[in-house]
């Protein structure tokens, strides 16, 4: 370790929790999260349950955080340039320097997808290589801007959302303490990203208070592994109207029907876990045993001139929505000098995720003039 990290849980080690080893994970993982130890990727889609306390005890309890992790950042293009540098050169110097493995997602996207996988240490150096380099870009820019007082450096984070309520602790205690300690701003965002069953968490602040932050993070991360399946973010250039046949999710490209493997986990989980069993179902394997997720409520208001690309004729696209989403979805009556009407969907965060993203679908259809599918 280096000298300027402390020790985690050690004597004198301040407010940071001892790191206790990973064990008991909870429900089938469908992907791999996140932030977790490299040693257990392998095993995750071979044992539903892994248990993996004993094999990393001896790492996390002598050296702090001694083990591989994956961190996904998502970043606007024109951050994923500074990164990339003239020809590849300067990701190829953050990867040689740190360590890290440094993985940029394809795509013409507005977003892209920034993977750093390796050891803790060698995270720490590529993420605050990242952090430098947009410090360097605010410098940059201010040159040629009247502003005087400079922006903070500010990164994206892309969690779980399994994990985020570790992240934030009892009464928001956890995030107050990372912000105290670090000097750092740490927000998590209240929806999940698109089509994902994760939460942007944006940190902001000066690079070294942004290294600390990540640290903190990490910690948390490793001491609560995400629970059930993690449906990863994945940046689309533009929704495309989608159909479902069959129990599978398919997007419209063209004449064509082309199999969308995301969404239709999304949607297989969606109906797995609806709090809202059709009237007279029960569970029989599990007689007397709520499996389901506690239902929340999300809200977004569309406008009055869209609404009826949400309904359909008689009430048919919406009713469609709900079975396939398994959300309970309720449109409020139009008000008196208001040109929006408020949509309110509740059920798990798959069935709300899923019920949105049909949403967002149908109004990017409406709007490109694809409406008729």
């Amino acid at each position: 370790m280096h000298s300027t990290e402390r020790p985690m849980g050690g004597q004198g080690g301040g407010t940071q929790r001892k790191v206790t080893p990973l064990t008991g994970f909870q429900g089938d993982t469908v992907w791999a999260p996140s932030i977790l130890p490299h040693s257990t990727l392998s095993t995750l889609s071979h044992h539903p349950q892994p248990h993996f306390g004993r094999k990393m005890e001896s790492k996390v309890s002598e050296g702090g955080l001694n083990v591989t992790l994956t961190i996904r950042l998502l970043m606007h293009g024109k951050e994923v340039g500074s990164i990339i540098g003239k020809k590849g050169e300067t990701v190829k110097k953050m990867r040689e320097e740190s360590g890290a493995r440094i993985n940029i997602s394809e795509g013409n996207c507005p977003e892209r997808i920034v993977t750093i996988t390796g050891p803790t240490d060698a995270i720490f150096k590529a993420f605050a290589m990242i952090a430098y380099k947009f410090e360097e870009d605010i410098i940059n820019s201010m040159s040629n801007s009247p502003a005087t007082s400079k922006p903070p450096v500010t990164l994206r984070l892309v969690v779980p959302a399994s994990q985020c309520g570790s992240l934030i602790g009892k009464g928001g205690s956890k995030i107050k303490e990372i912000r105290e300690s670090t000097g750092a701003q740490v927000q998590v965002a209240g929806d999940m990203l698109p089509n994902s069953t994760e939460r942007a968490v944006t940190i902001s602040g000066t690079p070294d208070a942004i290294i600390q932050c990540v640290k903190q993070i990490c910690v948390v991360m490793l001491e609560s592994p995400p629970k059930g399946a993690t449906i990863p973010y994945r940046p689309k250039p533009a929704s495309t109207p989608v159909i479902f046949a069959g129990g599978q999710a398919y997007t419209i490209q063209g004449q064509y029907a082309i199999p969308h493997p995301d969404l239709t986990k999304l949607h297989q989980l969606a109906m797995q876990q609806t709090p809202f069993p059709p009237l007279g179902q029960t569970n029989p394997a599990f007689p007397g045993l709520d499996a389901s997720p506690p239902a929340s409520t999300h809200e977004l208001t569309i406008p009055n001139d869209l609404i009826g690309c949400i309904i359909g004729r008689q009430g048919t696209k919406i009713n469609e929505i709900r079975q396939m989403s398994g959300a309970q979805i309720k449109i409020a009556n139009a008000t008196e000098g208001s040109s929006e009407r408020q949509i309110t969907i509740t059920g798990t965060p798959a069935n709300i995720s899923l019920a949105q993203y049909l949403i967002n679908a149908r109004l990017t259809s409406e709007v490109t003039g694809m409406g008729a599918l």
